[in-house]
């Protein structure tokens, strides 16, 4: 899954795409490189981050659907949102699966628009908002935690008749350095949900910190990091490097023949 920022604040500024030719030939080197999914989103969810409002994202994201749309039909799109409208919009616009770093607890109205579409939805964990996540986030059993997060979440979203759903554990959203490791450690935890596993670790602090460099340092850091994804129950990754990230697939697929 390739990241596609039409954001001015994203924390790794390679990933940032203004205007629309930045943004069509993103795309084409994106699906060149062997890109299942373009996971488009117009806010910004780093750590300390402020929050846009839906009407500010909705300008930002829906043009850029429509552009894709109109130069790679063919491509997949996901949005990257936690507000009812921007995903209901943006479904309507071309894309074809939700994106939703809060799993419905941000916007109330997220579940009811998913039964209204019917489309595929990507829920993932998170704990506080961006602006305060990394404020010393407490656990008792990590895995446990989030495993009971996920199952409640499920009920409601089979009561509604979503079936497609992938899980995302949230990497970096309220969770600390080792919180991280030890979710990475333990992925194969939620192979008991029978569903696609997504991971997003792309250049994220977790790297950053171990390697001692920045988010600009940190590919051959997301490879590792990728990989042990892969080997521990991984389904997806989404990453702001497609060309390495389908490197790491294939090394893992020819190791699992």
């Amino acid at each position: 899954m390739g990241i596609l920022n039409t954001t001015p604040d994203s924390f790794f500024e390679g990933s940032r795409i203004d205007g629309p030719n930045k943004l069509l030939l993103k795309v084409e080197n994106m699906l060149q490189s062997g890109a299942t999914f373009i996971d488009i989103g117009g806010q910004s969810t780093r750590p300390g981050a402020l929050l846009i409002s839906a009407e500010e994202e909705l300008k930002r994201v829906v043009p850029a659907i429509d552009e894709i749309q109109k130069e790679f039909p063919e491509a997949i799109i996901s949005i990257d949102t936690f507000y009812a409208s921007v995903a209901k919009a943006a479904i309507e616009a071309g894309a074809s699966i939700i994106n939703d770093i809060s799993a419905g607890d941000d916007d109330p109205a997220m579940f009811d628009v998913l039964g209204s579409l019917k489309v595929p939805y990507i829920m993932m964990h998170k704990k506080g908002l961006p602006k305060s996540m990394q404020e010393n986030p407490q656990y008792g059993d990590l895995v446990l935690e989030i495993a009971s997060y996920f199952s409640k979440k499920l009920e409601q979203l089979r009561a509604l008749g979503i079936a497609d759903v992938i899980l995302d554990p949230g990497f970096g959203f309220g969770k600390n350095l080792q919180h991280n490791y030890q979710l990475l450690n333990q992925l194969n935890h939620f192979k008991i949900f029978e569903l696609p596993l997504l991971v997003g670790v792309s250049r994220k602090s977790m790297i950053q910190k171990v390697l001692e460099v920045d988010a600009n340092a940190a590919l051959n850091g997301t490879t590792a990091v990728h990989m042990a994804s892969l080997m521990n129950g991984a389904t997806i990754l989404r990453a702001h490097d497609v060309k390495e990230a389908v490197e790491c697939v294939k090394i893992y697929e020819a190791m699992k023949q």
